[in-house]
């Protein structure tokens, strides 16, 4: 989820075929079923807090809220962990560590992975030592991800059964989109280079999701840096600077073997998520400015497609800079159990359940 993390929650399951069902037992579950069976309910949760835009001059911060209704301090901030600039822009949160390595017993669900969109660091931040007020672990400085990759505007992090950290980066430290790529960490947060081979960058860069089963990843593409960093301009559109296409790779081996072109019906594809089970070869992508679901699929000849599976309709409106208002689809999840999806329109204001 973009921006919080839960423990005691279930880590997401792993799509990895053989990994996630030895019956040695690291983090999360061995399938999706079991952690929505077994899984405990969150105690806590931990959200990224951002003072960019408004006018306070303090660095952003990590807050654990309090998420047990037995508790006396149920629902409240309970802590604040400051990172260490200002102006970071804290967005994405990523374990170091999930179902991915459910296998390996070593492995534990230890730290929390908070890029930071506009300076380009990393912060690792230790949960484990005391859960209700975590700790600054590391920070992996801009500079060292730049000269070793080239890569800025650090965006989603997603752990990896190898142990490593992938993390997608939306452009160059100058921000343009042409840099952009895939970062990787190893499991002491040293940078490793870059994920996707020579030549295999995507027009943009935004999130990515893998389905080790099917041998593929696939990476959504929002725009240049040097575009939204300044704020969001239709223009910018127009003018060719925000995406609307879907990138499919081979997994792992990073070879950009598809591009899909979602059209005018598909501005601004943000989040990806594929269903829970790791058979299914069909994933979701929220396409936020034309505000629709679009549903991408493998076909009989191995080439993946797309069609626009929701459509949110535009609100009439006054006083705003545009006579119709779109819903902006930011951010949706699908059940563990793969029926339902919750969508969130951001200007809306709401949050609807559609059946899978």
């Amino acid at each position: 989820m973009a921006g919080a993390a839960a423990v005691d929650v279930p880590a997401p399951a792993a799509a990895n075929g053989g990994a996630c069902c030895h019956a040695a037992k690291g983090p999360g579950y061995a399938t999706p079923l079991e952690a929505m069976e077994k899984g405990p309910r969150e105690k806590l949760i931990y959200v990224t807090c951002v003072y960019n835009g408004t006018g306070i001059n303090k660095p952003d911060y990590l807050a654990t809220v309090d998420l047990d209704p037995n508790s006396p301090t149920y629902s409240q901030v309970i802590h604040r962990l400051p990172v260490t600039h200002i102006g970071d822009e804290l967005h994405h949160s990523g374990w170091n560590s999930c179902s991915s390595c459910h296998g390996d017993p070593s492995a534990e669900r230890r730290f929390l992975i908070l890029p930071s969109l506009l300076s380009g660091r990393v912060y690792v931040v230790d949960t484990a030592t005391d859960p209700r007020a975590p700790s600054l672990h590391k920070v992996v400085q801009a500079e060292d991800i730049a000269e070793k990759t080239g890569l800025g505007f650090p965006h989603t992090s997603h752990c990896l059964a190898s142990g490593d950290i992938m993390i997608s980066c939306l452009g160059d430290k100058e921000g343009n989109a042409a840099g952009n790529g895939f970062l990787l960490l190893d499991s002491e947060f040293n940078v490793k280079g870059r994920w996707e081979k020579p030549g295999h960058s995507p027009l943009f860069g935004y999130d990515f999701w893998y389905q080790p089963r099917h041998k593929t990843m696939i990476s959504s593409t929002w725009g240049a840096p040097a575009a939204f960093r300044t704020g969001f301009n239709l223009q910018h559109v127009q003018d060719g600077l925000y995406g609307r296409h879907l990138h499919v790779y081979d997994w792992p081996g990073g070879e950009l073997k598809q591009t899909l072109d979602l059209g005018d019906t598909g501005l601004l594809p943000l989040e990806v998520r594929f269903l829970h089970d790791p058979s299914k070869d069909t994933g979701y992508v929220g396409c936020a400015l034309t505000s629709n679901m679009v549903r991408f699929f493998k076909t009989a000849d191995g080439s993946w497609s797309h069609e626009v599976a929701i459509d949110v309709k535009p609100l009439k409106v006054r006083n705003w800079i545009l006579p119709e208002m779109p819903g902006l689809i930011t951010d949706f999840v699908i059940s563990l159990d793969d029926r339902y999806l919750y969508l969130v329109n951001w200007l809306h204001g709401d949050i609807r359940q559609r059946t899978v």
